[in-house]
């Protein structure tokens, strides 16, 4: 009898979860407790822009027209236990207020509403990032608290979804991880994920705490080669070299590859930073934060990085007071091809300046909503050339392909100074130049 599927909490990670489990070919169902998310769901609709989500849902979700029927949503635990064979944990671990911790409220409150509804043999598996050793007390918690006792069995499956490519990662993993105790666990996951082990991505089968560290090590990794390459600018800087060129010539080194090596005003989002901020807390808590101490210095960096570019928008306005001064931002979110602007560099750049004086207007192709919610007393306009009209600075701090494909001339026209700060080293700096811009980027030569 084929697998049925439940996926608990539809926010960014369940929702693509849960579509993609659908488009694999299995019953599936979702669960949230926010009965307004469930609703948009139903629709086909989606809380969140994803490329190639909001199809995918259509394409499967029961009593849209021409849909498969296959996946459909509640918010009853007990009729998730009932309908499901794997249930996938999906729900938020966001960081404590006021800590570095990972908070795991959502999670223990997911496993606390589902266990006793959990009567026969069942796998729980989940996919949030949590600190080493959750997974341990989690299946002591499933074995105590669910009728099935030890038939309601436990796995980990970290997810590592690249926003901007969510569908692509889910249904075609690079790789697939699962942290298991038992050969059922390990065989009813390469069920779940028998088409693209079919594919080729690789099947990799170890114990809960690798798997749980598999994803924080794969962000730290990836945060240390965004902050070495802006260290590295910050030293071009002092010594007039070119950060741009030395990242290309290091990158050709097959031991460092050329990925992530793009100089520029550091990552956010919900993810690197708040993962890497509680593995620094939860490897204090194991007396293992020495070996993490690097990692607080990749974040100073980071951080720093935002201040940086605040000061070099000064020094392009005469170095004074931002009083009185037009300051257009290109790009709200974190990173293109998403309206999340959790924690985005751009939004935290655009508002220090606002809040120095100047008058900011900000344009984001899909992230103007979330932004305005976020920093309501900022002007937003509806396409770059309005953001950017008579604007004596502009600020290019997401890297949309929009505004890498923008004309140079045309947008010039509109500003009042053609002056231009690329926070993101992604715009050709002899094109903006040719059109009379001064072009200006950290860990660039200026001419």
């Amino acid at each position: 009898m084929a697998l049925k599927i439940t996926v608990i909490g539809t926010g960014y990670l369940g929702a693509t979860h849960a579509a993609a489990m659908a488009e694999l070919g299995f019953e599936v169902l979702g669960l949230d407790v926010v009965p307004e998310k469930i609703e948009t769901l139903q629709r086909g609709e989606v809380p969140m822009y994803e490329p190639g989500l909001r199809e995918l849902l259509g394409k499967h979700v029961a009593g849209i027209e021409g849909s498969s029927g296959r996946l459909r949503f509640t918010t009853d635990f007990a009729e998730v236990a009932a309908f499901g064979d794997v249930h996938f944990l999906c729900v938020n671990t966001p960081q404590k207020h006021g800590e570095y911790a990972c908070d795991m409220s959502y999670v223990d409150s997911a496993l606390a509403s589902l266990a006793p509804h959990l009567t026969g043999p069942a796998l729980v598996v989940g996919k949030s990032t949590v600190p080493v050793g959750s997974a341990d007390r989690l299946a002591a918690y499933l074995a105590e608290h669910a009728p099935a006792g030890d038939g309601a069995e436990l796995a980990w499956n970290p997810e590592f979804l690249r926003e901007g490519f969510a569908v692509e990662d889910t249904l075609h993993p690079d790789r697939l991880v699962v942290g298991v105790r038992s050969e059922r666990a390990e065989r009813l996951l390469r069920e779940v994920y028998a088409t693209p082990i079919e594919e080729g991505s690789p099947f990799v089968v170890t114990d809960f705490p690798t798997a749980e560290l598999v994803k924080t090590a794969a962000n730290s990794f990836l945060a240390t080669k965004i902050s070495f390459i802006n260290a590295m600018a910050e030293v071009c800087e002092a010594a007039g070299g070119d950060v741009a060129k030395l990242a290309e010539a290091i990158g050709y080194d097959d031991r460092i590859g050329k990925k992530f090596l793009r100089a520029g005003i550091g990552f956010g989002g919900g993810c690197l930073p708040k993962d890497i901020r509680a593995f620094m807390a939860r490897a204090g808590e194991l007396g293992a934060d020495q070996a993490l101490t690097f990692l607080r210095e990749i974040d100073s960096v980071n951080m720093r990085q935002r201040g940086r570019m605040v000061e070099l928008t000064r020094q392009a306005l005469g170095g004074g007071p931002f009083l009185g001064k037009r300051v257009a931002v290109l790009g709200a979110t974190f990173k293109p091809d998403s309206d999340d602007v959790r924690d985005s560099p751009a939004l935290n750049v655009a508002g220090q300046v606002h809040l120095q004086g100047a008058q900011v207007t900000v344009y984001d192709p899909k992230g103007m909503e979330n932004a305005r919610r976020l920093f309501p007393t900022l002007g937003y306009a509806d396409s770059a050339r309005e953001a950017v009209r008579g604007a004596d600075v502009v600020l290019h701090l997401t890297e949309w392909r929009e505004f890498r494909e923008l004309d140079p001339e045309v947008l010039g026209e509109a500003a009042a100074a053609r002056v231009i700060l690329d926070g993101r080293n992604a715009l050709d700096p002899a094109l903006w130049r040719k059109a009379g811009w001064t072009y200006r980027a950290m860990g660039r030569p200026t001419a």
